[in-house]
């Protein structure tokens, strides 16, 4: 309860913050003024129902297009009542940008508020990001040479996914428990290092491996993002190709001699040669920003 009213104030002061900063209708509008209304209610009596819709607005952004003057972006957002604790929805469209772009668009912008922005206000970030990138990709050819066409080619490609997550810290023995069974249920193999700094890494089908980063993320954490990830696409890629790409066989918690107060800081030391082992000692420095040795 106290954590949805946390929420519901951050998205309130958030909202408040736009109207300030874009005044007019034409950059900024709520398109639900009822679902405000709930919203306000809420956190003004803690007695109130949770609303029961999200709040949804518009944001236009107006950028330069290399040889066409001015192109606006409208970005349709709807706000979770999690959010921030999960991340907002939004659709870019542009009246330049055909299906195939709006799609890669919308994709990339997806993915770049997912790697940097978990459990923290993003729309100004997010609208600064259209405003940034929108444009290249009107000019982007995604016809036939470039991007497999949906129906005939899509089900011979696979990609094999490998996600590196960090986290502040892992104590709690639920999570732990979800990490191991969900990366099961999925069929991911990899490792969780509990105590603090945190490391999760799974592999496999790259659907698995999103699928088991939005549960992951939608727990409660101090901070937790993907430091790193590995895409192979794979031609026809049936079981063993994909059990081939695997560097880890099953998905295992490692403790490497947990030392400190409350015996929860690992042995980096070990964890480097473990990677090394694996063939994947690149990534101690992705995460620790030092050689190892």
């Amino acid at each position: 309860e106290m954590a949805n009213q946390e929420e519901a104030e951050i998205q309130i002061s958030e909202l408040d913050l736009l109207s300030s900063m874009f005044p007019y209708e034409e950059e900024f509008a709520v398109t639900d003024q009822l679902a405000l209304a709930e919203l306000k209610h809420y956190v003004e009596n803690e007695s109130a129902e949770v609303p029961s819709s999200k709040v949804q607005f518009i944001l236009n952004v107006k950028t330069e297009v290399p040889n066409t003057s001015m192109v606006e972006f409208s970005m349709a957002c709807a706000l979770p009542f999690k959010y921030p604790t999960v991340l907002p929805e939004i659709t870019v469209r542009s009246s330049l940008l055909n299906r195939s772009q709006q799609i890669l668009l919308n994709s990339d912008l997806k993915m770049y508020l997912m790697q940097n922005f978990s459990g923290d206000p993003c729309m100004l970030s997010a609208r600064e990001w259209v405003k940034d990138h929108a444009a290249a990709y009107i000019d982007k050819d995604l016809s036939s040479s470039s991007m497999p066409s949906s129906d005939t080619t899509q089900s011979e490609v696979t990609t094999f996914t490998r996600l590196w997550i960090y986290s502040h810290h892992i104590y709690n023995k639920q999570k732990r428990k979800n990490i191991i069974d969900w990366a099961k249920e999925l069929s991911l193999s990899g490792f969780c290092m509990p105590g603090k700094p945190g490391v999760v890494c799974v592999e496999g089908l790259q659907s698995s491996c999103e699928e088991f980063w939005s549960r992951v993320r939608r727990l409660t954490w101090k901070r937790i993002l993907i430091r790193h990830r590995e895409d192979v696409s794979l031609e026809d890629g049936g079981h063993a190709d994909i059990q081939k790409q695997r560097k880890f066989p099953t998905l295992e918690e490692k403790c490497f001699d947990a030392h400190g107060a409350r015996g929860n800081h690992m042995d980096l030391g070990q964890l480097y040669h473990f990677l090394e082992e694996k063939g994947c000692a690149d990534i101690f420095q992705m995460y620790f920003g030092i050689e190892g040795h």
